[in-house]
């Protein structure tokens, strides 16, 4: 779920030079921010090593700024289903929605079930509590983290005129001392109870959780989730714009790669602004399927594995997300995974054979059925063995048998025991009279 960016002026920010792109006209011509010295100089750092296609004076070259994509009208032919934490159960919501794959809001869960975030989570009460915490705002081309202090991007935040500007989306916040408080804020909502990831170990699992931080025009292309995860995101502030698309889409159709014209980027805010109504003008809406939204303060997302989106901040905003495997999305997630993680796949395995052996036995069955052999760190096959229904009822029988018969001989040999003692006893009696 990375974000990649295509401005920014000061005092000390880059001199234009002859090979730069030509500015946009096509919309209303902002100025750029005049930041201090020193925030423009790690904002020009940090924009410089996450896009090295464009130089950083020239992230506004498009003049996004100026236009009116935050306030597109939304296409709500397939409307998302919204439905209140306070009347939808759990059972419902597992039935209805996530086994058979249904995108859905739900609302009020933050107020419902007393998170602190509501409270805690204003750009104004994190500038003051989080002020010195680096969090990541991109990443370099060798994948490399780039951070940035709190204090520093919300002053980019509330001036930046960027296309497509720098998000924070950081996964580690959970492991810092300064960003650590922010997990007692909110809890995973009541109705994704189930982390099966989880049985690997922090260590081990892939990142799944993410604190974010979204300027005005910043987001996500459209992609899909990983390892065939499931996701809820929450928003506590601003307003984003999402679109969805069923599994059956395929990925030429919703990339709309074909619809890019010479001279574009490819960010969140020209997918939204430009390749999505191309994509939707090439295609029925009976072959898309789409479903267009926009995501308040309070509402929960629901993003079921395999469905493409992408996300477009029409406001500042801030949320938070995680992806999860549950029993609902297994066969999905385990095909993905052990393909896509295999050591760790082998690891989950072993620990679902202890957790949850029905799943163990169902990611054997489909291993079988896929022709698919799994492999230890050496290169050797790992071939998991499960005992079948009917093997596992004979198990069962056998050991209940076994463990009957050990009762019976263990009560027998106490009986024994207990006679052995009482005519001793009886033998020490009569001797004392004797005597």
């Amino acid at each position: 779920m990375r974000s990649r960016s295509p401005s920014l002026t000061s005092s000390s920010s880059d001199s234009s030079s002859d090979d730069e792109a030509p500015r946009q006209t096509r919309f209303p011509y902002v100025p750029p921010p005049q930041f201090g010295d020193k925030v423009a100089k790690i904002v020009t750092d940090a924009k410089r090593k996450h896009r090295t296609d464009i130089k950083p004076h020239a992230w506004d070259r498009e003049g996004f700024a100026g236009s009116d994509v935050c306030e597109l009208p939304l296409d709500e032919t397939n409307a998302i289903k919204r439905e209140h934490a306070r009347d939808l159960t759990v059972a419902r919501f597992i039935q209805e929605y996530e086994k058979p794959f249904v995108p859905l809001i739900i609302e009020g869960i933050p107020e419902t079930e007393g998170w602190g975030a509501v409270e805690n989570w204003t750009l104004k009460k994190l500038r003051k509590n989080c002020k010195r915490a680096m969090l990541k705002c991109g990443e370099d081309d060798d994948g490399k983290s780039i951070r940035m202090k709190f204090k520093y991007f919300y002053k980019y935040l509330k001036l930046q005129t960027d296309d497509s500007p720098l998000y924070i989306f950081d996964s580690s916040f959970d492991d810092r001392e300064d960003t650590k408080p922010l997990l007692a804020d909110y809890a995973v909502p009541r109705y994704f109870p189930e982390d099966l990831f989880s049985l690997v170990g922090e260590d081990r699992r892939p990142p799944y959780r993410w604190f974010l931080v979204g300027p005005k025009r910043s987001g996500t292309c459209v992609h899909l989730d990983p390892l065939g995860t499931s996701a809820w995101n929450t928003l506590l502030v601003g307003r984003k714009r999402w679109v969805l698309f069923p599994p059956h889409v395929s990925k030429e159709i919703v990339k709309g790669k074909s619809h890019i014209k010479k001279g574009e980027d490819d960010e969140a805010v020209n997918y939204f602004m430009d390749i999505l109504p191309r994509i939707k003008k090439a295609h029925s809406p009976e072959e898309l399927q789409c479903i267009e939204l926009m995501q308040y303060p309070g509402d929960t997302i629901f993003v079921p594995g395999g469905w493409w989106h992408a996300v477009f901040n029409v406001e500042d905003t801030v949320a938070v997300t995680q992806n999860y495997c549950s029993s609902q999305n297994f066969e999905r997630v385990w095909r993905k995974t052990r393909t896509g993680r295999k050591r760790m796949a082998v690891k989950w395995f072993q620990k679902l054979q202890k957790h949850h052996p029905q799943l163990a036995t169902l990611a054997v069955k489909l291993n079988r059925e896929d022709g698919f052999v799994m492999r230890h760190k050496d290169g050797s096959a790992f071939e998991p063995e499960v005992l079948d229904e009917a093997e596992d009822q004979d198990h069962h029988t056998a050991s209940d048998r076994e463990s009957t018969t050990s009762s019976a001989e263990s009560s027998m040999k106490k009986k024994k025991k207990k006679k052995k003692e009482e005519d001793e006893n009886a033998k020490k009696r009569k001797r004392a009279r004797m005597e």
